[in-house]
């Protein structure tokens, strides 16, 4: 039962943090459309907010809850490939989390050097992602 409450814990944590994914970098797309410092300041409050305060802690908590759930079932290796691509995923989902934590900063400074059709093209990276662990973990091809 300890497995089941651990699993579904797991899932809410990588729902909240999916949620900040997406809405992070359509913030960008917008940031870099402002043209007045208000609505630039706005969003740099906005992005700040999000990534620390829903990111963060979603992040570490999908992550707490993985190892957790493979803490109790290390046997889960042995059913195939899927499993270690889709920690591999994790690991450049993690790279792309801090990719766009770097992004908050910059914009922050009044640093961006991207355009908003960037940020739009970058909003799709975590849809992929996603896509790629959901098939990965409910078909398990391989």
């Amino acid at each position: 039962m300890l497995y089941l409450w651990i699993k579904a814990f797991h899932i809410v944590s990588i729902v909240c943090w999916f949620a900040g994914l997406f809405y992070l970098p359509r913030l960008f797309v917008y940031h870099a459309q402002s043209e007045d410092t208000v609505s630039k300041e706005r969003f740099s409050v906005m992005e700040r907010k999000l990534y620390r305060g829903i990111m963060g802690p979603a992040m570490v908590a999908s992550l707490v809850f993985g190892i957790w759930l493979i803490a109790l079932n290390p046997g889960i290796f042995q059913s195939g490939a899927w499993i270690h691509a889709k920690l591999t995923l994790v690991v450049l989902l993690i790279g792309y989390h801090h990719m766009c934590g770097a992004q908050v900063k910059r914009f922050a400074r009044g640093e961006n050097t991207r355009s908003h059709v960037f940020y739009r093209w970058f909003n799709e990276v975590p849809v992929l992602i996603l896509l790629a662990i959901v098939i990965l973990v409910v078909v398990k091809p391989f």
